[in-house]
């Protein structure tokens, strides 16, 4: 090794110990870019890292859409293996364990923010408008969390019929329909607020209660119920 080299890891050393103190700290000081920084030299502990954080977040247009990212869009990424790869989809899903076990453990009504916090941290930042209905109990308490389907960059499709044999086969007495719009966006559309009205009144003839129906953007979220559109 160089003296300039040997200069070199020592500067990097020294910027990764800074780095680390200040987690040590709580963290809340650091950039999202060092952030992704510091994840990547756990994986990568002999290079300069900084330079990837920054693509990764150039790339995916910050933290939130780098971790809704699938495995083999951030592997595409030159300079990420698997290892690296890893690193960012076990903090994510180490996140979205935490919220969503605050949902699970609470009546849903109850803890609307919590389940609000667990939804955008899953699906705001999708690229693919996707379907999922959470099934609660009488008590409301979470009983099922299904994903009914990935759509198109815009479009997903919501069959009334499978969402209430689905609630009928698992003893649902309440259902809270959500999807995202990759868009963004989260106003609802015409058909948005069509296929609820349907599955309001599919519902209402079997005792089954829809309390809900979120959809979920980058830029925030709209609830139906909360619109009058229920």
């Amino acid at each position: 090794m160089t003296e300039k080299d040997e200069r070199a890891s020592q500067d990097g050393a020294g910027h990764r110990a800074r780095l680390r103190q200040r987690l040590a700290e709580g963290g809340d000081g650091l950039l999202d870019h060092e952030l992704i920084e510091y994840l990547l030299a756990l994986a990568i502990p002999r290079r300069d890292t900084k330079p990837l954080a920054r693509l990764l977040l150039r790339e995916f247009g910050g933290i939130g859409g780098l971790m809704a990212a699938d495995w083999q869009a951030i592997a595409r990424v030159p300079g990420m293996g698997d290892t690296s790869v890893a690193a960012i989809k076990i903090v994510q899903a180490t996140a979205l364990r935490m919220l969503r076990n605050d949902v699970a453990e609470r009546p849903v009504l109850g803890s609307w923010q919590a389940l609000l916090d667990y939804l955008r941290a899953d699906m705001a930042y999708l690229h693919v408008e996707r379907v999922r209905v959470l099934h609660l109990n009488s008590r409301n308490m979470l009983i099922r969390d299904e994903n009914m389907g990935d759509g198109s960059i815009d479009q997903a499709a919501i069959y009334t019929r499978e969402v209430i044999k689905r609630a009928m086969e698992l003893g649902s007495a309440a259902l809270i329909l959500v999807h995202n719009h990759p868009s963004g966006d989260p106003s609802p559309s015409k058909q948005d607020i069509e296929i609820t009205r349907q599955i309001v009144e599919a519902g209402k003839r079997l005792g089954i209660g829809v309390h809900d129906h979120i959809i979920i953007g980058a830029q925030g979220h709209s609830s139906l119920r909360a619109q009058g559109l229920l």
